[in-house]
């Protein structure tokens, strides 16, 4: 695990993220169901977050103050993640060809 794989774990609940971030549990709701975040649920029902999902709700929260609506923070977080994805491809392929290149094999 990396450094930071506490973020991304998803225990904290609603109220503690309503509390920390100042949001109501509609607003966090709300973001959930226009699919800017993705909480587990615990066996109850109950939401979980990561701290990487306060993080993202103070950043859309700040986003909404400024006047950016909620479909163009989506289309943002599209464009964002596919960009990672193709880094992401492009780095395999050249470790692939790097490997090729100078004969290391994966056992």
């Amino acid at each position: 695990m990396g450094d930071n794989s506490y973020k991304e774990k998803k225990v904290i609940s609603i109220g503690v993220v309503r509390e920390l971030t100042g949001l109501s549990e509609r607003q966090i709701r709300y973001y959930e169901e226009r699919k800017l975040i993705f909480p587990e649920r615990s066996a109850g029902g109950s939401r979980k977050y990561s701290f990487s999902d306060v993080e993202a709700l103070m950043d859309i929260a700040n986003k909404v103050e400024e006047g950016v609506q909620t479909f163009e923070i989506r289309q943002e977080m599209i464009r964002r993640k596919k960009k990672e994805d193709e880094q992401s491809i492009r780095k395999k392929m050249i470790q692939g060809q790097i490997n090729a290149q100078f004969g290391f094999k994966k056992y």
